[in-house]
């Protein structure tokens, strides 16, 4: 699998992840998912929701293999994670 180095600092990262889950995301899934994660690619805006964090990460990830992803979780307020994936390690 070929390494995904960020594009963005995390500040940028997070700042692009925010501005398109705002405008664009949560009007559409805000009223029914809460708790949900959202993982969004924040150079092209594609997105997709699981209720894991790592799930939601994989979906798009398969959908898009150079996602610059951004994650939040739907009614906290708050970013879970951000950046280009996680590590796997294997024993």
């Amino acid at each position: 699998m070929p390494v995904r180095l960020p594009h963005y600092s995390p500040e940028e990262a997070a700042r692009r992840g925010e501005l398109i889950y705002e405008h664009t995301i949560r009007p559409v899934v805000e009223v029914d998912n809460n708790g949900k994660y959202v993982a969004i690619d924040i150079d092209t805006n594609a997105w997709e929701m699981d209720t894991d964090e790592d799930a939601a990460s994989d979906h798009l990830m398969a959908r898009i293999p150079a996602a610059q992803i951004y994650v939040t979780r739907i009614g906290y307020g708050y970013v879970r994670r951000f950046g280009s994936g996680r590590v796997r390690h294997t024993v």
